[in-house]
């Protein structure tokens, strides 16, 4: 099963009462907690993609993070601080609009462009 929350607001109490008690009726129909619970991250918001991610993170137990548009002007540093502080993997990261641009995650690579020298 897939659920999107596109547009679910952090902020927004009721909207996240109920995203907890998706997963709580995940957990009591299967017997168990969903395999994956990932959140999607705009590259570009910057440190807000930090609260977010903690407060996701609370309500549902994040199994890992995706981030898209790091083909931006965004590097996605704020990358470090989630994984850091959350413990949670970084699985994906979009680098464009195809089907394709959907990557593994690579923290080497990442690394290496996040400290390169602006062109």
């Amino acid at each position: 099963m897939l659920v999107d929350t596109a547009g679910r607001l952090q902020t927004k109490t009721n909207l996240m009462e109920e995203l907890k008690k998706m997963r709580r009726v995940i957990e009591r129909e299967t017997g168990a907690p969903p395999a994956e619970t990932l959140l999607v991250l705009d590259g570009t918001t910057g440190q807000n993609a930090l609260s977010q991610a903690k407060l996701f993170n609370e309500a549902t137990q994040l199994t890992g993070v995706i981030v898209t548009k790091l083909d931006s002007t965004s590097k996605g540093g704020v990358l470090v601080g989630i994984v850091d502080q959350l413990t949670v993997p970084i699985k994906y990261i979009g680098l464009g609009e195809s089907a394709d641009a959907l990557q593994p995650f690579d923290p080497d690579e990442f690394t290496k462009a996040l400290f390169a020298p602006a062109a």
